[in-house]
């Protein structure tokens, strides 16, 4: 189907004011005068790409909204509104809604007088489909899953991509390390793979930062900062192109460990003082590693400023000591965010029990303020959810399971792969919802608390993968 530049840009517009006429019809009376005037707003809009592009359809799918097949991009200022209207859809099990022709005001006010009316039905889609049912120029669909083969291919894709990812990050440590000069170009190539697979399929490729490989750490830390980064960069509202950019800058935030001695490097117990000094000096050093590279560009200084800076927390503190710096890069502030979860949740020489997602979380919301950006670390937590992807978890019906996918709608319900029955015996994974009530309206299964996956000896790549 697919939609124009400019309908694409409206569409974000569509989905909030859909949002406003819903959240404002459901505090006033459908004549009052605040309802009429956003159902018009939002009647201008819809009649607009109509015009431009024909019958519009608006589809819930996953954690997203698409406009005619098209995935709905949106910034920060619309955060909650989306996440308003996804909880809206999904308690009426609506996946879909579709304009044929040209809508009235009055068609939209009977839309919200049975969006409305149906919330507290037995089978709301069905009372809602019925009360459309005069509504000639307005059809419905209900919530439609991914089927299990389409989301197998989707995995095996993002898999490639993020192996894809690592194995270059490995090359370059390498070639860096015998004095070849790494292109850039290629580097970028890679990037925009991750950034095309994290807008389309996010919740699969954040799932792979959940994946921690203690033989190649600094590889895989490597790529994972740089998901995480550009997840939180497109959460900002960052475009593409700057995801690109975020991307890569984050991807080399670490080579200047190229210049770090092994002996320090892999030493397997707590580093000296005069060895810590030495671990310091990455910062400066990739800022020389990355002057050296061919195809020497704007990304590559911005590369370069992000390399020094991650590790300096509010222009004074942290390290390398430098004159005061009025405010760090904004790349600077996301990537020293992304770097801190996934390197307290990752198992190092130096420390080979990872800490749990939760309370690496826990520990960065203690550094709000000081270490850390506090309005990128609260739209972080929002990303990763309360309970991150890679958390084991304890349920109130006592089956154990791995956190497998991030509910944006409900932080503390994400989407569960059960591995074992309420007896501790080992089952056939499979994927629970906690978001899922019964007709009674009660949550089928709620998370009791977070567990050491050490402990009970749980190998979480061998599930995620």
């Amino acid at each position: 189907m697919g939609i124009s530049r400019q309908s694409a840009l409206l569409s974000k517009d569509v989905v909030n004011q859909m949002a406003v006429i819903v959240r404002t019809s459901q505090i006033h009376n459908p004549t009052n005068i605040a309802v009429a005037t956003s159902v018009e707003k939002f009647v201008l809009m819809v009649n607009g790409l109509i015009f431009e592009e024909g019958p519009v359809e608006l589809e819930l799918i996953g954690e997203y909204f698409y406009l005619n097949g098209e995935r709905v991009k949106f910034s920060m200022e619309y955060l909650l509104n989306f996440d308003f209207l996804q909880r809206e859809f999904k308690k009426r099990s609506l996946g879909r809604l579709k304009f044929n022709c040209e809508i009235k005001p009055e068609d939209v006010q009977a839309f919200l007088a049975s969006f409305i009316a149906c919330q507290f039905s037995a089978d709301p889609f069905e009372e809602l489909s019925a009360g459309l049912e005069h509504i000639k120029c307005m059809e419905t669909g209900g919530l439609r899953r991914i089927s299990e083969e389409a989301e197998h291919d989707l995995r095996k894709t993002v898999k490639r991509t993020y192996f894809n990812a690592v194995s270059f990050a490995r090359g370059v440590m390498n070639k860096i390390k015998t004095g070849e000069r790494v292109n850039i170009k290629k580097a970028k190539r890679i990037v925009e793979s991750m950034v095309d697979t994290l807008l389309d399929k996010e919740e699969f490729l954040l799932g792979m930062t959940a994946i921690k490989n203690y033989d190649e750490y600094t590889f895989h830390h490597s790529v994972n900062v740089s998901i995480l980064s550009i997840a939180l960069g497109q959460k900002i509202g960052l475009g593409k192109k700057a995801l690109m950019e975020l991307g890569l800058v984050a991807l080399f935030h670490d080579i200047g460990k190229t210049e770090i001695p092994p002996e320090v490097l892999n030493k397997p117990s707590s580093f000296t003082p005069e060895e810590w000094e030495i671990m310091k000096k990455h910062s400066a050093a990739g800022v020389k590693a990355i002057c050296r590279m061919k195809s020497f560009d704007y990304s590559s200084i911005r590369s370069a400023i992000v390399s020094y800076e991650h590790h300096i927390h509010d222009g004074s503190t942290g390290y390398p000591k430098a004159m005061r710096i009025s405010e760090l890069d904004l790349f600077s502030r996301i990537v020293s965010v992304a770097d801190q979860y996934d390197g307290m949740t990752s198992s190092r020489v130096y420390s080979r029990t990872p800490m749990s997602p939760d309370k690496a979380l826990s520990i960065m919301l203690g550094r709000s303020g000081t270490q850390l950006d506090p309005l990128l670390l609260k739209f972080f937590v929002n990303l990763v959810g309360v309970y991150p992807v890679g958390s084991v978890v304890m349920l109130d019906t006592r089956e154990l399971g791995i956190v497998s996918g991030v509910n944006s709608a409900n932080f503390v319900r994400p989407k569960v792969t059960v591995i074992t029955d309420s007896m501790g015996n080992k089952t056939a994974p499979y994927v629970a919802d906690l978001a899922e009530k019964n007709a009674s309206g009660v949550y089928v299964r709620s998370i009791k608390r977070a567990l050491d996956p050490v402990k009970f000896k749980i190998n979480i790549a061998e599930y995620l993968l």
